[in-house]
């Protein structure tokens, strides 16, 4: 009984990953299901196999293998290779279907678009240089959602304003970097810079993740009055 047990809980974890991972909206409440999914596609296996040592320890070194990384001693990130990789990252989502509360390469939201890009590059800069305090970030940033709004109001810290204002399309764009983020007023949309005089945005009008020139394209957003913000780790180099 308790073997068919651990056999349905394993199962049903991995079901649950695999409708997690199918939905683009991302909450709370999906990575707290995904969080108690992956722990029990685990535990289930290892009361199962408790008494064959080698799945044991196998399970065991498994186990810590994925924790470990993010125990690390944090080293200094630097921002400028983190930058670069998060707008190439941000830059691939492009034509990414529109999708409130997405997440994800199967639908995103405008301001899904640069916390899921930016994440991605603390994850790999935390493998790359085994920096704790990347992975740490990585998972900080993953937990706390923010959206448009919150992010505009410096929500954990997480992004700080630069200055400037007006509208895209006539603003000055001399201090701007690419990465940096913009947001509406109103505080319902969020765009990015990513050089050039070109944007990129989960557009609900245009239902996809566009890339535009912010001097030349009658696109709506661009004519409505915004302020500027950077992610605060792309400017601090503590870890």
């Amino acid at each position: 009984m308790i073997r068919r047990l651990l056999l349905i809980l394993t199962l049903g974890s991995l079901a649950a990953i695999i409708m997690v991972n199918l939905d683009p909206v991302t909450t709370k409440l999906h990575r707290l299901i995904l969080l108690s999914a992956l722990i029990g596609i685990w535990l289930g296996p290892l009361i199962l196999l408790w008494k064959k040592k080698p799945a044991r320890i196998a399970l065991c070194v498994i186990a810590a293998i994925a924790i470990i990384p993010f125990l690390l001693p944090g080293r200094t990130i630097d921002p400028q290779e983190l930058r670069q990789d998060y707008l190439k990252r941000m830059i691939s989502y492009q034509g990414t279907p529109y999708h409130w509360g997405g997440e994800n390469s199967r639908g995103i939201d405008c301001s899904g678009l640069p916390r899921k890009a930016l994440r991605e590059a603390l994850f790999s800069n935390g493998i790359r240089h085994l920096n704790g305090g990347s992975l740490r970030l990585f998972l900080k940033h993953w937990w706390n959602d923010a959206s448009a709004k919150a992010l505009a109001e410096g929500h954990l810290d997480f992004a700080n304003p630069t200055g400037h204002s007006g509208t895209i399309a006539t603003m000055d764009y001399s201090g701007l970097t690419p990465g940096d983020l913009i947001v509406t007023e109103n505080r319902r949309h969020i765009l990015a810079y990513v050089g050039n005089d070109q944007w990129i945005q989960a557009d609900p009008s245009a239902g996809k993740v566009t890339i535009e020139n912010g001097r030349t394209s009658p696109n709506g957003w661009f004519a409505v009055p915004v302020t500027s913000h950077c992610w605060s780790v792309l400017t601090d180099t503590d870890s």
